[in-house]
């Protein structure tokens, strides 16, 4: 659209969470295990005030939105904290009778998240622990393990929604200090995205601005709800979602994009359409890592790839950059 891509990912929206949701309150571990699937989490806090700690609706200002961060942080806390209580015995006897390491030990108990050994270690070595004996550390060491292990595995980004409704935005930037912080309106960005659709207005995700359509009549509402979102655009910028978006993907978990074409010469398909597919890959993505996400066949037959903007030819564990195009050479096609 206008020279802009948009490369779909995957989003899982779980349920408010409540205080004391490690214990179980509220659907409890249910959303948490739903939510430690995830890459990286998004929070979305009425950064506005305007609802409190149970969600409820209150007068503009008078609910502390950091009270919702912190609590929402805690509650992952605890919850990694009872995961490892249920396993410390086992674990520290494990280690004790050098059946296992204590990053592999660890790993193996948070498996289920999604949480690498490499980040285990990275904690460990951070915090000096290896040098202890995990029956020497103390309760202090251990949250402040689990804390930063939650930090780095699974990043939490702030959606400060209803940015619009604020006075100012001081708020925000006390916020940034600890997480990347997005001011947002999300009700502004759906109005947008639906007059868009609807044909009253050209109009970008992640843009600053939008242009009515000179051969729409507009009705006084239509008018006024566009007058609004102008407002929020002039006031916070950006509606914030798609920047919130992008800033996962491509700041937070450093991910690149890389364009398989079947064309190298003309960058494209066989049937002529330019650039026709685009993939979000980890930045330590190889060429046979980008063929098994066209086609496991694909994977299975790879012989060699190559660069189209180069015309090298790479090998199967040759690294890939963000915005290469590459052509994959296999035995097997797609079946």
């Amino acid at each position: 659209m206008d020279g802009i891509r948009f490369i779909p990912i995957k989003l899982i929206d779980v349920a408010g969470l409540v205080p004391g949701a490690h214990d179980g309150k509220g659907l409890g571990n249910q959303f948490l295990t739903d939510a430690m699937k995830a890459d990286a989490l998004v929070h979305v806090v009425d950064i506005s005030g305007s609802t409190d700690i149970q969600g409820q609706p209150v007068t503009i200002g008078t609910h502390d939105p950091l009270e919702d961060i912190k609590f929402v942080e805690d509650e992952f806390d605890l919850w990694f904290k009872q995961l490892l209580d249920r396993e410390w015995y086992k674990l520290t006897k494990e280690i004790e009778q050098k059946r296992a390491k204590i990053s592999d030990g660890l790993a193996r108990r948070f498996t289920g998240l999604g949480i690498k050994e490499t980040e285990i270690d990275q904690v460990l070595n951070s915090m000096s622990l290896k040098l202890k004996k995990p029956t020497d550390w103390s309760d202090d060491e251990i949250m402040k393990f689990l804390k930063s292990l939650r930090k780095i595995a699974k990043p939490m980004v702030i959606a400060a929604n209803k940015a619009d409704l604020c006075e100012d935005l001081t708020i925000t930037k006390n916020i940034s200090d600890n997480f990347t912080t997005i001011p947002c309106s999300a009700e502004t960005e759906l109005m947008l995205r639906k007059a868009a659709k609807s044909g009253l207005i050209q109009y970008v995700s992640g843009g600053n601005d939008f242009q009515g359509k000179g051969d729409k009549q507009l009705s006084d509402e239509q008018n006024k709800a566009l007058h609004l979102a102008k407002n929020v655009l002039t006031k916070i910028g950006v509606t914030g979602i798609q920047k919130l978006l992008n800033s996962i993907t491509l700041d937070i978990l450093k991910l690149i994009v890389v364009y398989p074409v079947e064309d190298e010469s003309k960058l494209s398909n066989k049937d002529g359409q330019v650039l026709p597919d685009a993939r979000l890959l980890d930045s330590s993505a190889t060429a046979k890592e980008l063929a098994f996400t066209i086609h496991h066949d694909i994977c299975s037959g790879f012989l060699h790839a190559i660069d189209a903007k180069t015309k090298q030819r790479i090998g199967a564990d040759q690294q890939l950059k963000n915005g290469d195009v590459i052509k994959i050479i296999s035995t097997l096609s797609r079946g």
